[in-house]
């Protein structure tokens, strides 16, 4: 599939998710196997433009893959400022949000509540391609609930107004992130529609990616929550798509490896302050799993210095290690 110049082959993509895909796991994410990692949404109010949030969104510095940046608001003109600027500041894809459930952004009427406005996300996303000389993309759910589904209809919307792919998330506004996604609207958009779509929502292993690639026919797979802790899946989902065999989770060596880097990266965007914090629910991910971690949580979101955060974790893996040994003995 192609989205402008760029070039993708069944691509696996991490989602746009608000306090997660800030540029420390992006670059995670693509080192691991990820083809296309989407931003953190940047909203289209000017005023907020110059805050450190949207600054630190807006900091593409040795960003390792293609900049994708997602846009949220509900004027059309709004948005389409929103688009140069942020084109103006390294973005190469601009990706529109109309799937974001979250009642902060839906009682704006932004994000998946835009799905009720048919007229308007016409109005925007003319608005938006018109504006800007890199490819649009959007992002929508199914609809805004389980009897109004109109996913076909705003993808060929989006298809008419030169948006360049559409990733379906496979549940509807109202459902938020409860109960299980659902594919067969995300099918009957694909059947619809020429531009790449992309199934997301609930891709969480290999197996599950191939079934879904084989029920909907897609283009491309994105990956949210499953992502979180596991920027693993990106590399394990291609390997499986390509080989039919499972690569081996990582072990702890490596784990350890990679959730240190990590914590190391997000100091240095942040700060060792604001670091240490942002990075406590990383940790949660990473280790949510393992045994002795919800007493281990306790102890570790009490540290407010960078270099203990760091020890802690070591120590923990350590742990982790001789009780592996003992037993093994």
């Amino acid at each position: 599939m192609n989205i402008g110049k760029y070039i993708f082959d069944s691509p696996v993509i991490l989602a746009p998710m608000a306090g997660v895909t800030d540029r420390p796991f992006r670059n995670l994410c693509y080192q691991l196997g990820a083809d296309l990692c989407v931003s953190e949404m940047v909203t289209s109010e000017k005023h907020l433009w110059n805050t450190r949030k949207t600054q630190l969104r807006l900091n593409h510095d040795g960003e390792r893959g293609i900049r994708s940046v997602q846009i949220a608001g509900t004027d059309p003109d709004k948005l389409a400022e929103a688009a140069k600027f942020n084109v103006e500041h390294g973005a190469q894809i601009i990706d529109i949000n109309m799937g974001c459930p979250a009642k902060k952004v839906c009682n704006v009427l932004a994000g998946s509540a835009l799905l009720k406005n048919e007229p308007l996300v016409a109005d925007i996303l003319a608005s938006v391609v018109d504006a800007v000389d890199v490819p649009v993309t959007l992002k929508i759910r199914t609809g805004w609930d389980r009897d109004n589904k109109n996913a076909v209809t705003i993808a060929k919307i989006a298809e008419d107004s030169g948006v360049q792919a559409l990733s379906v998330h496979g549940r509807t506004r109202s459902d938020a992130y409860k109960g299980n996604a659902e594919y067969d609207t995300i099918a009957a958009v694909k059947a619809a529609c020429s531009i790449p779509i992309i199934a997301n929502g609930d891709i969480d292993s290999p197996e599950k990616a191939r079934a879904i690639l084989e029920h909907t026919g897609v283009d491309g797979l994105m990956i949210g929550r499953a992502a979180q802790g596991n920027p693993w899946i990106f590399n394990q989902i291609k390997h499986y798509l390509a080989e039919g065999k499972l690569l081996p989770s990582p072990d702890q060596t490596e784990i350890c490896q990679v959730l240190t880097t990590h914590l190391q990266n997000l100091h240095d965007f942040y700060g060792k302050f604001s670091g240490v914090r942002i990075a406590r629910k990383h940790i949660g991910w990473y280790l949510k799993h393992s045994e002795g971690f919800e007493l281990f949580k306790k102890q570790i979101n009490q540290v407010d210095e960078s270099d203990k955060q760091i020890k802690l974790v070591a120590d923990f893996f350590n742990s982790q290690q001789a009780s592996l040994t003992i037993k093994a003995a």
